[in-house]
This record gives structure tokens, sequence and C-alpha cells, in this order.
């Protein structure tokens, strides 16, 4: 068993489906794979805390930062014109904030894992 396995645990706020989602996709890397990809996804990978308080901006008028924060620039921008949309879409991701963070991790693993396979 390779023993960067057992770090994601470092990671703050990770749940058991992320942790999982991480090992089924690591895999197969070697050691030096994992070394860089460990690197690359901890510089680039989001807390679900940070998620709801950028969302909880929403409320005191910077709707949309969680969506900038997750790379949907396209909703971010709507959020902030609308007002979150009009506080609905902004309550609707605080309920959610954990989904939306664990699909930007999930992107965000594939990612990285092309960057650690590109590396010999």
């Amino acid at each position: 068993m390779n023993t960067y396995q057992h770090n994601y645990f470092v990671y703050p706020g990770i749940t058991p489906d992320e942790y999982a989602f991480i090992q089924e996709a690591t895999a197969g890397l070697s050691t030096f794979q994992m070394q860089t990809f460990m690197l690359v996804y901890n510089s680039r990978r989001k807390n679900p805390i940070d998620i709801l308080f950028a969302t909880l901006f929403g409320f005191l008028g910077l709707g949309g930062l969680q969506r900038f924060l997750t790379k949907q620039y396209g909703w971010g921008i709507i959020y902030m014109l609308t007002g979150g949309i009009f506080l609905i879409g902004t309550l609707h991701d605080l309920i959610n904030y954990k989904s939306i963070t664990n699909e930007y991790n999930n992107k965000l693993t594939y990612e990285c894992y092309e960057i650690a396979t590109a590396a010999k």
C-alpha cells in the first residue's frame, strides 16, 4: 500500500466520498507521481467550510462568491447581478455546499491525475 494514501486525512473537511474517490483515482500512480498529485491537489483543493462561508457572504450582498471559488464563473456573474438569484439560489447553495465542493474537488482530481501522469 502506498504510504501517501493515508495523508488524505490531513485535508481539512475531507469527506469519506472524496477520500474514496481520490483513492480509486490514484491507485495506479508511482511514488513520484503520487507526490506530484498530492502537491498539486493540496494547493488547489477547496475546503467545504470555505465554500460555506463564501455562501454566507451571499446574504450580505456578495452573492456568487462560492461559484467563483469553484470556477463556475457564469453562475457567479448571474448570482452577483441578481442578488444570489434573489437569495433563493444562495439558500440552495447553503444547503448543498458540500456537494458543490465535492463536484469541484472531483473535477480537480482528474486534472491533478493528468498532471501527475505527465510527470515522469
